[in-house]
């Protein structure tokens, strides 16, 4: 069995990686950061590992990976990143890089490999994507939006796959805020108990194993989930609003 992870490097993407070694699956694991992604390899003695060094926010790369990485049983797309403030005071080139990197990737490789497993009737496809995508979220707009693209996609790729009665799986995991480095890159500091990293790797991985959709770990995420479904979204956007603003940790 092999595992194709993006964004191992570190978080949920590097224990996830762990929990899939010990299960004995051969892992590919892509990030941009070399040095971080050759101690991933090291800690990792389970299985063979290959490593490969890229930024998947340039569509290229997304391509060559595919046509560099064949036959996976798992495709889990996990790279991503985040950034707090004002939508007309936040980095535009940030954000587009984000976009990239949290759209755009993610739609190329769901879409290449997608169309592999189809055709062998075989293979899981887990989208990371957040609680964020069931909901606005002011002074996170660009952030919150890219996780609704992927909640959307995934939603309507999993009801083609059914309607062609498709042995493939595709979920989506929707953790709320977790304890990496993704709060650095975002410029935030979260003011709710933050999951450990490990756990919800281990949760996600259990249940893509068992065919959930949608994964969301956490009682507390799982209530959040469930009340937007019922708030109307100006409410939200106003809630979300004040929510954020008192993480934001500069202006």
């Amino acid at each position: 069995m092999k595992a194709l992870i993006t964004g191992a490097s570190s978080g949920i993407g590097k224990d996830m990686a762990k929990i899939l070694s010990q299960k004995g699956y051969e892992l590919v694991l892509v990030a941009r950061d070399e040095e971080k992604l050759n101690q991933v390899k090291e800690e990792l003695n389970n299985t063979k590992i290959q490593t490969i060094s890229m930024d998947l926010s340039e569509e290229e790369n997304c391509k060559k990976l595919y046509e560099q990485v064949k036959d996976i049983d798992i495709l889990i797309n996990n790279a991503g990143f985040g950034d707090c403030g004002n939508f007309t005071k936040t980095d535009l080139e940030k954000e587009i890089k984000m976009i990239k990197t949290n759209i755009t990737a993610y739609h190329i490789l769901t879409k290449l490999y997608l169309t592999d497993m189809k055709k062998a009737q075989k293979g899981k496809i887990l989208n990371v994507a957040s609680i964020a995508g069931f909901m606005p979220g002011p002074l996170m707009a660009t952030y919150y939006a890219t996780k609704a693209y992927i909640v959307r996609l995934s939603e309507a790729i999993r009801e083609e796959l059914k309607q062609e009665k498709s042995k493939v799986q595709i979920s989506i995991l929707c953790p709320g805020p977790v304890d990496t480095n993704f709060n650095n890159v975002a410029n935030v500091k979260f003011h709710m108990r933050e999951a450990n990293s490990y756990d919800v790797a281990k949760y996600a991985i259990k249940k893509l194993e068992k065919g959930n959709f949608y994964i969301v770990p956490g009682m507390d995420v799982k209530l959040a989930r469930f009340g937007a479904k019922l708030t109307p979204a100006p409410l939200i956007s106003k809630i979300t609003y004040r929510i954020q603003k008192r993480k934001i940790s500069r202006e």
